[in-house]
Protein backbone atom coordinates (compact mmCIF):
# COMPACT_ATOMS: atom_id res chain seq x y z
CA UNK A 1 0.00 0.00 0.00
CA UNK A 2 3.23 2.28 0.57
CA UNK A 3 4.12 1.56 -2.92
CA UNK A 4 1.03 2.33 -4.57
CA UNK A 5 0.96 5.84 -2.37
CA UNK A 6 4.27 6.71 -3.26
CA UNK A 7 3.65 5.81 -7.07
CA UNK A 8 -0.15 7.99 -7.26
CA UNK A 9 2.53 10.76 -5.46
CA UNK A 10 4.43 10.67 -8.14
CA UNK A 11 2.37 10.66 -11.27
CA UNK A 12 0.66 13.29 -9.58
CA UNK A 13 3.41 15.49 -9.08
CA UNK A 14 4.82 14.89 -12.88
CA UNK A 15 0.64 15.19 -13.95
CA UNK A 16 0.88 18.55 -12.33
CA UNK A 17 4.28 19.96 -13.96
CA UNK A 18 3.28 18.77 -17.79
CA UNK A 19 -0.17 20.82 -17.26
CA UNK A 20 1.86 23.57 -15.86
CA UNK A 21 4.50 23.83 -18.52
CA UNK A 22 1.65 22.30 -21.38
CA UNK A 23 1.22 26.18 -22.74
CA UNK A 24 4.71 26.82 -22.82
CA UNK A 25 6.72 23.82 -24.12
CA UNK A 26 3.71 21.89 -26.26
CA UNK A 27 1.76 24.91 -27.39
CA UNK A 28 4.62 26.24 -29.85
CA UNK A 29 5.97 22.69 -30.43
CA UNK A 30 6.98 21.62 -34.26
CA UNK A 31 4.95 18.82 -35.95
CA UNK A 32 6.29 15.00 -35.80
CA UNK A 33 7.44 12.50 -32.62
CA UNK A 34 11.37 14.82 -32.88
CA UNK A 35 9.26 17.89 -31.35
CA UNK A 36 8.12 16.18 -28.62
CA UNK A 37 11.63 15.11 -27.02
CA UNK A 38 12.62 18.50 -25.74
CA UNK A 39 9.31 19.29 -24.02
CA UNK A 40 8.95 15.87 -22.30
CA UNK A 41 12.74 15.79 -21.60
CA UNK A 42 12.16 19.22 -19.46
CA UNK A 43 8.44 17.68 -18.07
CA UNK A 44 10.51 14.47 -16.92
CA UNK A 45 13.60 16.11 -15.80
CA UNK A 46 11.49 18.56 -13.80
CA UNK A 47 9.24 15.64 -12.52
CA UNK A 48 11.97 14.27 -11.19
CA UNK A 49 13.97 17.27 -9.40
CA UNK A 50 10.24 17.89 -7.44
CA UNK A 51 10.21 13.97 -6.80
CA UNK A 52 13.31 13.97 -5.64
CA UNK A 53 12.72 17.04 -3.21
CA UNK A 54 9.62 15.59 -1.94
CA UNK A 55 11.42 12.40 -0.81
CA UNK A 56 12.95 14.99 1.98
CA UNK A 57 10.38 17.62 2.13
CA UNK A 58 7.10 16.21 1.87
CA UNK A 59 5.22 19.71 1.68
CA UNK A 60 6.67 20.40 -1.57
CA UNK A 61 3.75 17.43 -3.54
CA UNK A 62 1.36 19.72 -2.94
CA UNK A 63 3.27 22.58 -4.63
CA UNK A 64 2.76 21.37 -8.43
CA UNK A 65 -0.50 20.38 -8.01
CA UNK A 66 -1.97 23.81 -6.54
CA UNK A 67 0.49 25.87 -9.33
CA UNK A 68 -1.44 23.49 -11.79
CA UNK A 69 -4.99 23.92 -10.65
CA UNK A 70 -3.74 28.16 -10.61
CA UNK A 71 -2.34 28.20 -14.42
CA UNK A 72 -5.54 26.34 -15.26
CA UNK A 73 -7.40 28.88 -13.63
CA UNK A 74 -5.50 31.99 -15.44
CA UNK A 75 -5.47 30.67 -18.83
CA UNK A 76 -9.55 30.18 -18.28
CA UNK A 77 -9.57 33.55 -17.57
CA UNK A 78 -7.72 34.70 -20.37
CA UNK A 79 -8.85 32.95 -23.06
CA UNK A 80 -12.51 32.02 -21.72
CA UNK A 81 -11.19 28.06 -21.77
CA UNK A 82 -8.16 25.84 -21.12
CA UNK A 83 -8.02 24.44 -24.17
CA UNK A 84 -8.88 20.04 -24.65
CA UNK A 85 -5.41 19.30 -23.72
CA UNK A 86 -5.76 21.36 -20.19
CA UNK A 87 -9.21 20.16 -19.84
CA UNK A 88 -7.84 16.83 -19.76
CA UNK A 89 -4.85 17.09 -18.00
CA UNK A 90 -7.00 18.67 -15.25
CA UNK A 91 -9.09 15.98 -15.21
CA UNK A 92 -6.11 13.58 -14.72
CA UNK A 93 -5.02 15.75 -11.81
CA UNK A 94 -8.62 15.44 -10.30
CA UNK A 95 -8.95 11.93 -10.79
CA UNK A 96 -5.00 11.56 -9.38
CA UNK A 97 -5.85 13.08 -6.46
CA UNK A 98 -9.33 10.72 -5.87
CA UNK A 99 -7.28 7.93 -6.18
CA UNK A 100 -4.51 9.23 -3.99
CA UNK A 101 -7.36 10.36 -1.16
CA UNK A 102 -8.89 7.37 -1.52
CA UNK A 103 -5.69 5.30 -0.93
CA UNK A 104 -4.77 8.03 1.93
CA UNK A 105 -8.03 6.88 3.72
CA UNK A 106 -7.74 3.59 3.08
CA UNK A 107 -4.25 3.47 4.79
CA UNK A 108 -5.99 6.07 7.61
CA UNK A 109 -8.39 3.16 8.46
CA UNK A 110 -5.52 0.69 8.27
CA UNK A 111 -3.40 2.57 10.54
CA UNK A 112 -6.41 3.54 13.46
CA UNK A 113 -7.08 -0.39 13.83
CA UNK A 114 -3.85 -0.91 13.56
CA UNK A 115 -3.30 1.73 16.34
CA UNK A 116 -6.27 0.66 18.91
CA UNK A 117 -5.32 -2.59 18.65
CA UNK A 118 -1.56 -1.80 19.93
CA UNK A 119 -3.95 0.39 22.51
CA UNK A 120 -5.57 -2.86 23.60
CA UNK A 121 -2.48 -4.92 23.90
CA UNK A 122 -0.80 -1.86 25.56
CA UNK A 123 -3.75 -1.34 28.04
CA UNK A 124 -3.87 -5.11 28.80
CA UNK A 125 0.25 -5.07 29.18
CA UNK A 126 -0.41 -2.20 31.81
CA UNK A 127 -3.65 -3.70 33.86
CA UNK A 128 -1.96 -7.55 33.66
CA UNK A 129 0.36 -9.81 34.56
CA UNK A 130 1.34 -11.49 31.65
CA UNK A 131 2.28 -14.80 33.61
CA UNK A 132 -0.62 -15.44 35.83
CA UNK A 133 -3.59 -13.47 33.49
CA UNK A 134 -4.49 -11.93 36.86
CA UNK A 135 -4.43 -8.48 37.35
CA UNK A 136 -1.23 -6.57 38.54
CA UNK A 137 -0.21 -4.41 40.93
CA UNK A 138 -1.66 -0.93 39.01
CA UNK A 139 -5.11 -2.31 38.19
CA UNK A 140 -5.31 -3.78 41.85
CA UNK A 141 -4.57 -0.53 42.96
CA UNK A 142 -6.92 1.73 40.92
CA UNK A 143 -9.66 -0.77 41.73
CA UNK A 144 -8.96 -0.70 45.19
CA UNK A 145 -8.99 2.97 45.45
CA UNK A 146 -12.33 3.18 43.91
CA UNK A 147 -13.72 0.48 46.15
CA UNK A 148 -12.91 2.39 49.15
CA UNK A 149 -13.79 5.39 47.90
CA UNK A 150 -17.49 3.82 47.13
CA UNK A 151 -17.74 1.88 50.39
CA UNK A 152 -19.84 4.01 52.47
CA UNK A 153 -20.51 1.88 55.98
CA UNK A 154 -19.31 -1.46 54.48
CA UNK A 155 -16.42 -2.78 55.15
CA UNK A 156 -13.39 -3.67 52.81
CA UNK A 157 -10.61 -6.57 53.50
CA UNK A 158 -7.12 -6.62 51.70
CA UNK A 159 -5.52 -10.28 52.24
CA UNK A 160 -1.81 -10.06 51.22
CA UNK A 161 -0.76 -13.84 50.52
CA UNK A 162 2.93 -14.53 50.25
CA UNK A 163 4.37 -17.64 48.56
CA UNK A 164 6.60 -19.45 51.49
CA UNK A 165 9.86 -20.94 50.30
CA UNK A 166 9.66 -19.76 46.63
CA UNK A 167 13.01 -18.79 46.27
CA UNK A 168 14.03 -22.65 47.16
CA UNK A 169 11.86 -24.30 44.67
CA UNK A 170 13.35 -21.73 41.90
CA UNK A 171 16.85 -23.01 43.33
CA UNK A 172 16.08 -26.58 42.96
CA UNK A 173 13.70 -27.26 40.18
CA UNK A 174 14.32 -24.68 38.22
CA UNK A 175 12.49 -21.23 37.48
CA UNK A 176 9.90 -23.43 34.64
CA UNK A 177 8.30 -25.22 37.79
CA UNK A 178 8.56 -21.93 39.41
CA UNK A 179 6.49 -19.89 36.95
CA UNK A 180 3.95 -22.89 36.72
CA UNK A 181 3.70 -23.11 40.21
CA UNK A 182 2.50 -19.00 40.14
CA UNK A 183 -0.06 -19.50 37.60
CA UNK A 184 -1.42 -22.69 39.46
CA UNK A 185 -1.55 -20.50 42.59
CA UNK A 186 -3.21 -17.87 40.95
CA UNK A 187 -5.82 -20.35 39.12
CA UNK A 188 -6.38 -21.44 43.03
CA UNK A 189 -6.40 -18.17 44.20
CA UNK A 190 -9.16 -17.03 41.73
CA UNK A 191 -11.56 -20.23 42.26
CA UNK A 192 -11.65 -20.10 46.52
CA UNK A 193 -12.85 -16.18 46.38
CA UNK A 194 -16.42 -14.91 45.52
CA UNK A 195 -17.20 -13.67 41.60
CA UNK A 196 -17.08 -9.69 42.90
CA UNK A 197 -13.89 -10.00 44.79
CA UNK A 198 -10.57 -9.39 43.04
CA UNK A 199 -7.49 -11.22 42.83
CA UNK A 200 -4.22 -9.40 41.40
CA UNK A 201 -0.27 -10.75 41.42
CA UNK A 202 1.79 -7.89 43.28
CA UNK A 203 5.31 -8.91 42.47
CA UNK A 204 7.21 -11.67 42.19
CA UNK A 205 5.54 -14.80 44.52
CA UNK A 206 3.12 -11.84 46.17
CA UNK A 207 -0.43 -11.83 45.64
CA UNK A 208 -3.35 -9.96 47.11
CA UNK A 209 -7.04 -10.71 47.46
CA UNK A 210 -9.57 -7.61 47.52
CA UNK A 211 -13.12 -8.31 49.43
CA UNK A 212 -15.27 -5.92 49.07
CA UNK A 213 -18.88 -5.02 51.06
CA UNK A 214 -18.12 -7.12 54.10
CA UNK A 215 -20.90 -7.06 56.61
CA UNK A 216 -18.89 -9.76 58.88
CA UNK A 217 -15.18 -8.87 59.74
CA UNK A 218 -15.36 -12.66 59.94
CA UNK A 219 -15.23 -13.20 56.34
CA UNK A 220 -12.11 -12.31 56.09
CA UNK A 221 -9.90 -14.62 58.57
CA UNK A 222 -12.30 -17.67 56.76
CA UNK A 223 -11.14 -16.54 53.01
CA UNK A 224 -7.78 -16.27 54.00
CA UNK A 225 -7.57 -19.64 56.14
CA UNK A 226 -9.46 -21.30 53.31
CA UNK A 227 -6.82 -19.70 50.55
CA UNK A 228 -4.30 -20.87 52.40
CA UNK A 229 -5.59 -24.52 52.41
CA UNK A 230 -6.96 -24.96 49.27
CA UNK A 231 -2.98 -23.65 48.09
CA UNK A 232 -1.38 -26.34 50.29
CA UNK A 233 -3.05 -29.25 48.14
CA UNK A 234 -0.10 -31.11 46.68
CA UNK A 235 0.18 -31.01 43.11
CA UNK A 236 1.96 -32.61 40.03
CA UNK A 237 3.95 -30.39 38.13
CA UNK A 238 5.58 -32.80 34.84
CA UNK A 239 7.16 -35.83 37.28
CA UNK A 240 7.52 -33.59 40.74
CA UNK A 241 5.26 -32.87 43.69
CA UNK A 242 4.84 -30.00 45.25
CA UNK A 243 2.89 -28.39 47.41
CA UNK A 244 2.20 -24.38 47.53
CA UNK A 245 2.94 -23.12 51.51
CA UNK A 246 1.87 -19.56 52.16
CA UNK A 247 1.34 -16.62 54.73
CA UNK A 248 -1.28 -14.48 54.41
CA UNK A 249 -2.21 -10.76 56.58
CA UNK A 250 -5.58 -9.58 56.65
CA UNK A 251 -5.92 -6.07 57.05
CA UNK A 252 -10.06 -4.50 57.38
CA UNK A 253 -10.91 -1.20 57.35
CA UNK A 254 -15.04 -0.05 57.60
CA UNK A 255 -16.27 3.00 54.58
CA UNK A 256 -13.59 5.30 53.22
CA UNK A 257 -11.87 6.07 56.37
CA UNK A 258 -8.57 4.82 55.71
CA UNK A 259 -6.29 5.19 52.35
CA UNK A 260 -5.35 2.32 50.09
CA UNK A 261 -1.99 3.08 51.29
CA UNK A 262 -2.59 2.74 55.13
CA UNK A 263 -4.46 -0.46 54.31
CA UNK A 264 -1.89 -1.78 52.52
CA UNK A 265 1.13 -0.93 55.19
CA UNK A 266 -1.37 -2.29 57.93
CA UNK A 267 -2.25 -6.09 55.70
CA UNK A 268 2.18 -6.00 55.10
CA UNK A 269 2.92 -5.73 58.78
CA UNK A 270 0.61 -8.51 59.46
CA UNK A 271 1.81 -10.80 57.11
CA UNK A 272 5.56 -9.92 58.71
CA UNK A 273 3.78 -11.31 61.45
CA UNK A 274 2.43 -14.42 60.16
CA UNK A 275 5.94 -14.69 58.96
CA UNK A 276 7.23 -14.20 62.19
CA UNK A 277 4.73 -16.63 63.81
CA UNK A 278 6.40 -19.79 61.73
CA UNK A 279 4.83 -19.48 58.59
CA UNK A 280 1.73 -21.23 57.05
CA UNK A 281 -0.48 -19.37 58.90
CA UNK A 282 -2.96 -16.26 58.47
CA UNK A 283 -2.82 -12.89 60.70
CA UNK A 284 -4.61 -9.95 61.05
CA UNK A 285 -3.23 -6.43 61.37
CA UNK A 286 -2.84 -6.02 64.91
CA UNK A 287 -2.57 -2.31 65.97
CA UNK A 288 -0.56 -2.83 69.17
CA UNK A 289 1.94 -4.90 67.10
CA UNK A 290 1.75 -1.95 64.52
CA UNK A 291 2.68 0.68 67.51
CA UNK A 292 5.32 -1.98 68.39
CA UNK A 293 6.77 -2.16 64.85
CA UNK A 294 7.01 1.35 64.28
CA UNK A 295 8.99 1.61 67.98
CA UNK A 296 11.10 -1.39 66.86
CA UNK A 297 12.06 0.60 63.54
CA UNK A 298 12.49 3.97 64.94
CA UNK A 299 14.70 2.37 67.79
CA UNK A 300 16.97 0.74 65.05
CA UNK A 301 17.11 3.46 63.55
CA UNK A 302 18.32 5.11 66.45
CA UNK A 303 20.79 2.26 67.09
CA UNK A 304 21.99 2.96 64.15
CA UNK A 305 23.00 6.70 64.62
CA UNK A 306 24.05 5.63 68.04
CA UNK A 307 27.28 3.83 66.40
CA UNK A 308 27.69 6.05 64.04
CA UNK A 309 27.55 8.99 66.23
CA UNK A 310 29.82 7.43 69.24
CA UNK A 311 26.79 7.76 71.80
CA UNK A 312 28.02 5.18 74.01
CA UNK A 313 30.06 5.15 76.69
CA UNK A 314 32.18 2.32 78.80
CA UNK A 315 31.55 2.05 82.53
CA UNK A 316 33.15 0.23 85.16
CA UNK A 317 32.05 -2.50 87.42
CA UNK A 318 34.59 -2.65 90.53
CA UNK A 319 35.33 -6.57 91.26
CA UNK A 320 37.14 -6.72 94.86
CA UNK A 321 39.07 -9.22 96.70
CA UNK A 322 36.81 -10.19 99.73
CA UNK A 323 39.97 -9.97 101.86
CA UNK A 324 39.99 -6.35 102.80
CA UNK A 325 37.44 -5.59 100.25
CA UNK A 326 40.09 -3.59 97.75
CA UNK A 327 39.49 -3.17 94.02
CA UNK A 328 41.67 -5.39 92.14
CA UNK A 329 40.12 -5.06 88.51
CA UNK A 330 37.09 -4.04 86.55
CA UNK A 331 34.08 -5.66 84.20
CA UNK A 332 33.39 -3.36 81.00
CA UNK A 333 30.03 -2.52 80.82
CA UNK A 334 28.30 -0.90 78.20
CA UNK A 335 25.97 2.34 78.26
CA UNK A 336 24.11 4.10 75.40
CA UNK A 337 23.89 7.95 76.56
CA UNK A 338 20.60 8.34 74.44
CA UNK A 339 19.86 12.31 73.81
CA UNK A 340 16.57 11.95 74.73
CA UNK A 341 16.08 8.42 76.81
CA UNK A 342 19.38 9.61 79.17
CA UNK A 343 21.84 6.51 80.10
CA UNK A 344 20.50 3.26 78.70
CA UNK A 345 21.41 -0.07 80.04
CA UNK A 346 22.67 -3.25 77.85
CA UNK A 347 19.53 -4.95 78.27
CA UNK A 348 17.71 -2.22 76.53
CA UNK A 349 19.75 -2.45 73.40
CA UNK A 350 22.19 -5.45 72.72
CA UNK A 351 19.67 -8.06 71.96
CA UNK A 352 18.17 -5.52 69.01
CA UNK A 353 22.15 -4.37 68.28
CA UNK A 354 23.02 -8.21 67.65
CA UNK A 355 19.88 -8.77 65.80
CA UNK A 356 21.09 -6.13 63.23
CA UNK A 357 24.37 -7.25 62.92
CA UNK A 358 25.92 -4.57 65.23
CA UNK A 359 27.60 -6.42 67.86
CA UNK A 360 30.75 -7.41 65.80
CA UNK A 361 31.47 -3.65 65.56
CA UNK A 362 30.30 -2.18 68.88
CA UNK A 363 32.14 -5.06 71.23
CA UNK A 364 35.44 -3.88 69.40
CA UNK A 365 34.68 -0.67 70.14
CA UNK A 366 34.19 -1.45 73.61
CA UNK A 367 36.95 -3.59 73.82
CA UNK A 368 39.32 -1.15 72.81
CA UNK A 369 38.40 1.64 74.81
CA UNK A 370 38.47 -0.54 78.06
CA UNK A 371 41.37 -1.73 76.98
CA UNK A 372 43.03 2.04 76.46
CA UNK A 373 41.83 2.67 79.76
CA UNK A 374 42.73 -0.14 81.91
CA UNK A 375 46.20 0.93 80.33
CA UNK A 376 46.39 4.42 81.78
CA UNK A 377 45.28 2.76 85.44
CA UNK A 378 48.56 0.81 84.98
CA UNK A 379 50.63 2.95 85.24
CA UNK A 380 49.20 3.83 88.87
CA UNK A 381 47.92 0.31 89.90
CA UNK A 382 49.80 -2.49 88.30
CA UNK A 383 48.19 -5.96 88.34
CA UNK A 384 44.75 -4.08 88.06
CA UNK A 385 42.95 -6.64 85.48
CA UNK A 386 40.01 -5.66 83.00
CA UNK A 387 37.43 -8.20 82.09
CA UNK A 388 35.68 -7.21 78.58
CA UNK A 389 32.23 -9.95 77.68
CA UNK A 390 32.17 -11.15 74.08
CA UNK A 391 29.31 -11.84 72.26
CA UNK A 392 28.06 -15.18 69.86
CA UNK A 393 28.77 -12.91 66.77
CA UNK A 394 31.96 -11.41 68.17
CA UNK A 395 33.17 -15.20 68.85
CA UNK A 396 31.89 -16.44 65.25
CA UNK A 397 33.84 -13.64 63.73
CA UNK A 398 37.14 -15.15 61.64
CA UNK A 399 38.82 -12.07 62.39
CA UNK A 400 38.41 -11.82 66.29
CA UNK A 401 41.60 -12.98 67.65
CA UNK A 402 43.90 -10.59 64.72
CA UNK A 403 41.32 -7.94 66.51
CA UNK A 404 42.34 -8.50 70.12
CA UNK A 405 46.10 -8.72 69.67
CA UNK A 406 45.90 -5.64 67.45
CA UNK A 407 44.19 -4.08 70.42
CA UNK A 408 46.61 -5.32 72.88
CA UNK A 409 49.66 -3.73 70.56
CA UNK A 410 47.79 -0.49 70.49
CA UNK A 411 46.87 0.13 73.55
CA UNK A 412 49.82 -1.50 75.48
CA UNK A 413 47.92 -3.02 77.94
CA UNK A 414 49.71 -6.67 79.01
CA UNK A 415 47.66 -9.69 77.50
CA UNK A 416 47.42 -11.66 80.97
CA UNK A 417 45.47 -8.64 82.54
CA UNK A 418 42.75 -8.87 79.99
CA UNK A 419 39.95 -11.41 80.89
CA UNK A 420 37.52 -11.58 77.80
CA UNK A 421 34.11 -13.34 79.36
CA UNK A 422 31.65 -15.37 77.77
CA UNK A 423 28.54 -16.98 78.52
CA UNK A 424 27.40 -20.95 78.63
CA UNK A 425 25.12 -20.62 76.49
CA UNK A 426 27.51 -18.78 73.54
CA UNK A 427 30.15 -21.52 74.57
CA UNK A 428 28.00 -24.38 73.45
CA UNK A 429 26.06 -22.88 70.05
CA UNK A 430 29.19 -24.90 68.45
CA UNK A 431 31.33 -26.24 71.45
CA UNK A 432 34.26 -27.31 68.72
CA UNK A 433 34.63 -24.14 67.89
CA UNK A 434 34.52 -22.33 70.73
CA UNK A 435 37.29 -24.14 71.89
CA UNK A 436 39.09 -23.71 69.07
CA UNK A 437 38.70 -19.92 68.88
CA UNK A 438 39.25 -19.51 72.49
CA UNK A 439 42.38 -21.47 72.38
CA UNK A 440 43.78 -19.22 69.52
CA UNK A 441 43.52 -16.57 72.17
CA UNK A 442 44.84 -18.28 75.10
CA UNK A 443 47.73 -18.52 73.04
CA UNK A 444 47.79 -14.13 72.93
CA UNK A 445 48.16 -14.61 76.19
CA UNK A 446 44.98 -13.59 77.59
CA UNK A 447 42.28 -15.42 80.05
CA UNK A 448 39.28 -16.67 79.60
CA UNK A 449 36.11 -16.20 81.85
CA UNK A 450 32.52 -18.37 81.79
CA UNK A 451 29.90 -16.14 83.12
CA UNK A 452 27.01 -17.27 84.86
CA UNK A 453 28.81 -20.29 85.82
CA UNK A 454 26.02 -22.98 86.65
CA UNK A 455 23.04 -22.27 84.83
CA UNK A 456 24.00 -23.61 81.30
CA UNK A 457 26.16 -26.92 81.04
CA UNK A 458 24.37 -30.26 80.26
CA UNK A 459 27.49 -32.00 81.30
CA UNK A 460 30.44 -30.91 83.55
CA UNK A 461 32.73 -32.59 81.09
CA UNK A 462 32.15 -29.80 78.90
CA UNK A 463 34.90 -27.72 81.36
CA UNK A 464 37.41 -30.04 80.22
CA UNK A 465 37.30 -29.18 76.33
CA UNK A 466 36.64 -25.29 76.90
CA UNK A 467 39.75 -23.27 77.79
CA UNK A 468 38.76 -21.54 80.48
CA UNK A 469 40.42 -20.06 83.65
CA UNK A 470 38.02 -18.18 85.69
CA UNK A 471 34.23 -18.74 86.97
CA UNK A 472 32.13 -16.55 86.93
CA UNK A 473 29.16 -17.94 90.02
CA UNK A 474 25.79 -17.30 88.31
CA UNK A 475 24.02 -13.99 90.63
CA UNK A 476 21.02 -17.14 91.59
CA UNK A 477 23.15 -19.39 93.27
CA UNK A 478 24.81 -15.98 95.60
CA UNK A 479 20.98 -14.97 96.27
CA UNK A 480 20.32 -18.81 97.23
CA UNK A 481 22.38 -18.18 100.22
CA UNK A 482 19.86 -16.96 102.14
CA UNK A 483 17.57 -19.66 102.40
CA UNK A 484 18.05 -23.24 104.13
CA UNK A 485 20.29 -24.91 101.23
CA UNK A 486 21.05 -21.90 99.20
CA UNK A 487 24.50 -21.96 101.03
CA UNK A 488 25.17 -26.19 99.98
CA UNK A 489 24.30 -25.09 96.70
CA UNK A 490 26.94 -22.34 96.37
CA UNK A 491 29.56 -24.10 98.61
CA UNK A 492 29.10 -27.10 95.43
CA UNK A 493 29.56 -24.50 92.49
CA UNK A 494 32.34 -23.49 94.11
CA UNK A 495 33.83 -26.98 95.11
CA UNK A 496 33.66 -27.67 90.89
CA UNK A 497 35.64 -24.59 89.98
CA UNK A 498 38.50 -25.42 92.58
CA UNK A 499 38.18 -29.38 90.92
CA UNK A 500 38.60 -27.89 87.87
CA UNK A 501 41.40 -25.70 88.83
CA UNK A 502 39.50 -22.52 88.14
CA UNK A 503 39.33 -18.79 89.61
CA UNK A 504 35.89 -18.22 91.59
CA UNK A 505 34.42 -14.85 91.03
CA UNK A 506 30.86 -14.84 92.82
CA UNK A 507 28.42 -11.70 90.87
CA UNK A 508 25.53 -10.13 92.18
CA UNK A 509 26.64 -9.46 95.63
CA UNK A 510 24.11 -7.39 96.98
CA UNK A 511 24.51 -6.96 100.96
CA UNK A 512 27.41 -7.31 103.54
CA UNK A 513 25.62 -10.78 104.74
CA UNK A 514 26.20 -12.22 101.24
CA UNK A 515 29.96 -10.70 101.27
CA UNK A 516 30.41 -12.63 104.55
CA UNK A 517 29.08 -15.73 103.37
CA UNK A 518 31.31 -15.98 100.37
CA UNK A 519 34.38 -15.41 102.63
CA UNK A 520 33.27 -18.59 104.88
CA UNK A 521 33.14 -20.58 101.67
CA UNK A 522 36.46 -19.02 100.71
CA UNK A 523 35.60 -17.45 97.45
CA UNK A 524 38.24 -15.06 96.78
CA UNK A 525 36.80 -12.72 94.53
CA UNK A 526 32.87 -10.74 94.09
CA UNK A 527 31.46 -7.79 92.43
CA UNK A 528 27.92 -6.63 93.08
CA UNK A 529 26.02 -3.45 94.16
CA UNK A 530 26.77 -4.12 97.48
CA UNK A 531 30.66 -3.01 96.75
CA UNK A 532 29.42 -0.36 93.78
CA UNK A 533 27.68 0.28 90.87
CA UNK A 534 29.23 0.06 87.28
CA UNK A 535 30.62 3.89 87.04
CA UNK A 536 32.15 5.81 84.33
CA UNK A 537 35.82 5.68 84.44
CA UNK A 538 36.87 8.71 85.64
CA UNK A 539 34.16 7.78 89.02
CA UNK A 540 36.63 4.16 89.18
CA UNK A 541 39.70 6.41 88.79
CA UNK A 542 38.36 8.61 91.54
CA UNK A 543 37.51 5.57 93.71
CA UNK A 544 40.75 4.05 92.96
CA UNK A 545 42.86 6.90 94.65
CA UNK A 546 40.44 6.65 97.65
CA UNK A 547 41.63 3.07 97.98
CA UNK A 548 45.06 3.27 97.37
CA UNK A 549 45.42 6.75 99.59
CA UNK A 550 43.77 4.46 102.77
CA UNK A 551 45.78 1.80 102.29
CA UNK A 552 49.19 1.72 104.54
Amino acid sequence: MDRVRRGTDDAMIVTSVLMVLWPLLFADRQPGPSGLLVPIGVVALTGAGLIALTRRWALLRHLPVATAVAMAAFWHYRDGNVGPELTWLLIAVSAILLIRQFIGTRTNLTLMRDLSRQRAVLARQAFHDPLTELGNRKMFMDHATDTLAEAEDTMTAVILVDLDGFKEVNDVYGHAIGDELLRIAAERLNATVRAHDTVSRLDGDEFVVLLPRLVDDQIADTVANRILRDLAQPLMIGDTVLAIRASAGIALTRGNSKDLDEVMREADLALYQAKADGKGVARRFDPAQFAAAQQRRQDEAELRLALAEEQFEVFYQPIVDLDGEHTVGVEALVRWRHPERGVLPPIAFLDMAESLGMLPQLGGWVLEQACRQAAEWQQHQPGFELNVNLSASQLGNPELVDEVRAVLESTGLPPHLLVLELTESVALVDLVESARVLSALKTLGVRIALDDFGTGFSSLSHLGVLPVDVVKIDRSFVQAMQGGNGASVAEAVLQIARTFNLAPVAEGVEDATQAERLRELECAQAQGYHFARPMPASDLTDLLSRESSLRP
